[in-house]
């Protein structure tokens, strides 16, 4: 990798040697103006002493996102010998499932590239256009490491508009199938949420799958596709009420993810507007809460930890004595403790047992915005 050497302030230099991955445009001097998205940057101290390599981006709050630590330039043989100690944490995954992230961006030190499987099916996403060279790249590389017959490159939902999901090898995937423990899962790599599916879910699904819900009424709010409810559905329950505000997604689920479509009820709407209106009769042994992410910025906050208690509140009438709460974040802007500590004031004082979820092995948390996911699972 050819690099532009920049020398960056003294408070740069802290944040790179405390291992962050991103140097925000605020930090930058006016002698970056320079520079054009997708330079590699060889970043340098005042006494011209090289702390690392970062990929520049014009347009964007984050300008430079640091992609190696160190004096020595990132090369071809790096990058693979990373790739390698990167996929042999996700042996034990690949036991359980044949879809897993093999990449995970930031939090496996490369950052703004995600690379998913499902089955030889690989999805590449790259998150800011300065790291598409380097994501296609690796994409290359992973498709022969793991043998995968077909590489899709799929936009991110921020950058939708930059383009649809383009062909890197093989032929065009049709809907795949993978398992996952007792479950099965199909997943539309074309059109569907993320990479195809939401893969950051296994853990939720493993534990749901696991729980005696024999005869059980369970609530899936914001379902998606349904997932959550066929894993409820697996462990027992007899009626599974998934509600989300997509028809389409609400029909894949109907066409997939049901065992036994009389086990199920779908119900297309506004969740916020529609708990509302749900019959004060109506109980459930376990109510699941899993928006979307709800804060783009830390201004958006507040508000998103309001319209979360809201919901908590009006829907916690509506479980039964001894029943199951699961509630979850996807909101990166809203720390692990804000959260839990808003989650626990809405809902301890009647189910005062919590249990969190820890993330998968292909998840792994590498700083502290990398912590998104937040899964909390509460009962008596």
């Amino acid at each position: 990798m050819k690099s532009r050497r920049y020398q960056v302030k003294k408070e740069v230099e802290q944040i790179i040697k405390q291992g962050h991955p991103w140097i925000f445009k605020s930090h930058l001097s006016s002698a970056a103006q320079v520079f054009q998205t997708g330079d590699c940057l060889a970043l340098v101290n005042s006494t011209n002493e090289v702390l690392g390599y970062g990929l520049f981006e014009r347009d964007s709050l984050i300008a430079i996102r640091v992609i190696k630590s160190g004096k020595t330039a990132p090369n071809a043989e790096w990058f693979k010998n990373k790739l390698k100690k990167i996929l042999s944490k996700r042996e034990n995954i690949k036991n359980y499932t044949e879809g897993y992230r093999a990449l995970h961006g930031e939090n496996d030190g490369v950052p703004g590239v995600v690379f998913d499987v499902y089955g030889k099916v690989g999805v590449l996403q790259t998150y800011t256009p300065s790291v598409d060279p380097l994501g296609r790249y690796l994409a290359q590389v992973l498709r022969k490491e793991l043998h995968l017959e077909t590489v899709v490159w799929k936009a991110p939902s921020r950058r939708k508009k930059e383009g649809v999901t383009r062909l890197l090898f093989g032929k065009e995937p049709k809907l795949q199938w993978i398992r996952e423990g007792k479950l099965k899962v199909a997943v539309d790599v074309g059109e569907g949420q993320k990479s195809g599916t939401f893969l950051d879910l296994r853990g939720l699904r493993k534990f749901l799958s696991l729980q005696n819900l024999k005869g059980k009424r369970v609530l899936n709010l914001f379902s998606y596709t349904g997932t959550l409810g066929l894993a409820a559905e697996v462990a027992g329950a007899s009626e599974i009420w998934n509600v989300d505000i997509s028809k389409g997604a609400l029909k894949f689920s109907e066409q997939y993810h049901s065992l036994n479509k009389k086990n199920f009820k779908y119900i297309p709407a506004d969740v916020f507007s529609w708990v509302d209106s749900l019959a004060p009769h109506e109980k459930f042994d376990v109510i699941i809460v899993d928006p979307p992410s709800m804060a783009s910025d830390a201004k958006q906050v507040p508000a998103a930890l309001k319209a979360y208690a809201r919901i908590y509140k009006r829907v916690l009438p509506h479980l039964k004595p001894h029943g199951m709460m699961i509630v979850c974040c996807c909101t990166s802007r809203i720390g692990r403790r804000e959260f839990t500590d808003m989650a626990k004031k809405c809902l301890i004082s009647v189910l005062p047992k919590m249990k969190s979820l820890s993330a998968e092995d292909d998840h792994p948390v590498g700083f502290a915005q990398g912590d998104y996911l937040k899964l909390l699972v509460f009962g008596k």
